[in-house]
């Protein structure tokens, strides 16, 4: 990854620390991206902090506008950013709670898809990677909302794969299963934590596909479920 322009966002989050580091670790220059990280969560001088927040179209245009005036391209996307709610059936779904999934989970990625796809095409090539969730092909009682802002993300991001495909630009998901990660550990304390997905496994196959030995695989759904049945 030597010589490559990397935004990660939610680079401070659960997953998202470990991705940043990861391409920090490959001789990336990475851009970290969420809205409230600073500087100092990551030592190496080829971290860049950026504050933004994808989630409206105004601010994934201005957080692209900046990595671009100061780096001058993007290289790879790895998109990290969501959000879970569950417990409630279709039927007792609120509309904030529905509409905060779709926000999280789609309209981040349709904004930032919007803002990056035009940069890598002047470019001429890219990676887009981006998370998803095992719910999003496999839905589960009570998770309705989430489950159904999941799958419409990997439809969104397989359509990206498909009308970019020539101009050497990739676009991938990810779907782990549950993620070992603080937050999910306070959330489930009794879980077998050992069965759960490592957030560094999950890193290193971003880094595999954003890499030039992943540059065949395009539009792919790739599962990543540990040992969880």
């Amino acid at each position: 990854m030597q010589n490559k322009i990397v935004l990660v966002t939610g680079a401070n989050g659960g997953l998202g620390r470990h991705v940043t580091q990861a391409f920090l670790d490959a001789g990336a220059t990475v851009v970290g991206a969420s809205p409230k990280i600073q500087q100092s969560e990551f030592s190496s001088a080829d971290f860049a902090a950026i504050p933004g927040d994808v989630s409206t179209r105004g601010g994934a245009q201005e957080l692209l506008d900046n990595v671009v005036a100061r780096f001058g391209r993007i290289d790879v996307l790895a998109h990290t950013v969501g959000g879970f709610a569950g417990g409630q059936s279709i039927a007792e779904t609120d509309d904030g709670t529905f509409q905060r999934m779709i926000d999280f989970n789609l309209n981040s990625v349709f904004h930032i898809l919007r803002a990056t796809i035009p940069v890598m095409r002047k470019n001429g090539n890219g990676r887009i990677v981006a998370i998803g969730s095992r719910a999003a092909v496999e839905p589960g009682a009570g998770v309705g909302a989430y489950s159904a802002s999941k799958a419409a993300m990997v439809s969104l991001i397989r359509t990206a794969a498909l009308e970019n495909k020539d101009i050497g630009i990739t676009a991938n998901v990810i779907l782990p299963g549950t993620m070992d990660t603080p937050a999910n550990r306070a959330a489930m304390p009794k879980a077998d934590f050992s069965k759960w997905v490592q957030p560094a496994s999950v890193a290193s196959l971003i880094i595999w596909l954003a890499s030039d030995a992943g540059k065949d695989v395009n539009g792919a759904v790739i599962p990543v479920y540990g040992d969880e049945k």
